[in-house]
């Protein structure tokens, strides 16, 4: 949605009312004009009275329905930030990664210089089995030209994603060949996971990276459990950090993996709605690992009812920064056009009684710059500016202090490195340099790269390159002056990312995770906790 757009549907309801009442009054006052009164609308009925007026009467022909569509939005928005309307055209782009799954071709894709490429192909899917290879630039789509058009990412996910069963032809520019390679692919339902990365940290650590509470969580959280356990795994670090949260179900079933029967693993009630409590089951799945739990300004949600019930039931240890804030309940209505609307209905409480929704009395706005403020204030760097009161101050059975109204605040504080990040790095991000050296540099040699069979044989290749010095070059090429003070004090933080982002293009995140958190304080201060515990 464009920024124009989103203008739109937060004044509507004003513009709507303003140029309603103004056109009344304005009528007193045209050449042979009278003004125009509907009478006898109850308040109930004067949305619909006002929208049919607009139908009838407005000097071009308007659509009821398109009105309608623009005006739920900003009804919504006026109530909390949580509450939304969702078009019929966008419903299944939002639903779909919760559901777990997806129905298309099955490639991961970015858009370099104006072309579709392939980055990698999800294994097991339709284009993987046809042959698609990464590093493919998909040049056709259905016989229409895609390369040099500027497309949009929103566009290729429309023409490539579809009912299982149907056919979509493309077209791909394969490296060192000539002609394009035509393929013709029939969708399928691809996965998508929530658990991105598991791994043995140390010999009795075990860490897993959950992105979203999603239908399949559960198990893909049975699956990454097994295969630790089998490796020896004692001690568990579950990473929530940037996880958005997702079903409330997903959350407490994952919850109950980890708590003793009976343990209360969060409340709800609303106005209208009863308290509604869960609990834990005997079907604990871990429940005799150490458990500690990453969060940051970007876990919410879900991700706060699984983090609230640990540290409430004093079953682990949080580590990291505070949470979002996010402890509203929206209960999802479904219209007959596809569309669909999330009304928040409840607030949801962890065990202690702690319901750590952040106000929202200033407006959506105020609410999500929320978040960008704590940098300012230099909340993410310095424990001391964390504004804790003490009328929110609970105790946990065990006796230790947790507070709400505004985010989980974890048991332990661990700042936001910023030591190593200069100017240089900045604009490397910002301007998605690093991520595209290494996209072309793996290009160049994937064939050799695929010859490794697992992330760490080529993580030891890579550090016998001086892939630093090639990315400098490749930087200045791309308008990034080299400046040698700042790239030298940045100079782990630079050869860790751009190997992170090379092997993730051959191995996926399994490959990527470990390499990135080497360098990670956070995940480093939680393999020190849990080797002293």
């Amino acid at each position: 949605m464009s920024q124009k757009n989103k203008r739109i549907y937060i004044y509507l309801p004003i513009i709507l009312s303003v140029i309603f009442v103004g056109g009344m009054f304005a009528g007193h006052y045209l050449p042979g004009g009278k003004a125009v009164f509907i009478h006898n609308i109850p308040l109930t009925n004067k949305l619909d009275a006002i929208l049919g007026y607009i139908q009838e009467e407005y000097v071009d022909s308007v659509s009821k329905d398109d009105l309608v569509e623009l005006s739920l939005p900003a009804i919504l928005e006026n109530l909390d930030p949580h509450s939304v309307y969702i078009p019929a055209s966008d419903f299944h782009e939002l639903n779909d990664p919760l559901e777990g799954e997806f129905e298309g071709i099955g490639v991961e894709f970015n858009i370099q210089k104006d072309t579709i490429t392939v980055v990698n192909t999800i294994p097991g899917g339709p284009s993987e089995r046809r042959g698609v290879m990464g590093g493919d630039r998909i040049v056709k789509i259905n016989d229409t030209l895609v390369a040099g058009v500027k497309i949009q990412n929103s566009d290729v996910i429309k023409k490539l994603k579809g009912k299982k069963g149907t056919v979509v032809k493309i077209s791909v520019k394969r490296k060192n060949t000539k002609n394009l390679i035509p393929f013709e692919i029939t969708r399928d339902k691809i996965p998508l996971v929530s658990v991105d990365a598991s791994f043995m940290a140390q010999k009795d650590i075990g860490y897993i990276k959950v992105s979203k509470f999603a239908r399949t969580t559960t198990d893909e959280f049975h699956q990454a459990v097994d295969a630790l356990k089998a490796q020896g795994m004692k001690k568990i670090i579950v990473d929530l950090r940037g996880n958005g949260g997702g079903y409330l179900d997903a959350a407490t079933n994952l919850a109950d993996e980890f708590l003793k029967e009976g343990s209360l693993i969060v409340y709800t009630k609303g106005r209208s709605k009863p308290k509604v409590n869960t609990f834990a089951t005997s079907y604990g799945y871990c429940q005799n690992e150490k458990i500690v739990v990453l969060i940051d300004e970007w876990s919410a949600s879900a991700s706060e009812i699984f983090a609230g019930a640990i540290q409430d039931n004093d079953r682990g240890t949080i580590i990291g920064r505070r949470s979002f804030g996010k402890g509203l309940v929206q209960e999802p209505v479904s219209f007959n056009d596809g569309s669909s609307l999330r009304l928040t209905v409840a607030r949801y409480y962890t065990p202690t009684g702690r319901c750590i929704q952040r106000s929202y009395k200033n407006g959506s706005m105020s609410y999500y710059e929320e978040i960008a403020d704590r940098f300012h204030i230099g909340e993410s760097e310095e424990k001391d500016s964390l504004k804790l009161f003490d009328s929110l101050k609970f105790k946990t059975p065990g006796g230790k202090t947790v507070y709400g109204g505004g985010g989980i605040t974890p048991d332990i504080f661990v700042t936001n490195d910023t030591l190593d990040i200069t100017s240089y790095f900045k604009e490397a991000v910002t301007q998605a340099l690093i991520y595209r050296f290494a996209f072309d540099y793996t290009d160049e040699n994937r064939k050799f790269f695929k010859t490794f069979s697992n992330w760490e044989e080529l993580d030891k290749h890579l550090n016998k390159v001086d892939v630093l010095k090639l990315f400098v070059a490749f930087a200045s090429k791309n308008g990034l002056a080299e400046n040698n003070a700042e790239i030298k004090k940045s100079n782990e933080l630079l050869r860790t990312h751009l190997k992170a982002y090379i092997i993730r293009n051959i191995f996926d995140d399994k490959g990527f995770y470990p390499v990135a958190l080497s360098i990670d304080n956070v995940y480093k201060r939680a393999i020190n906790y849990l080797d002293k515990n």
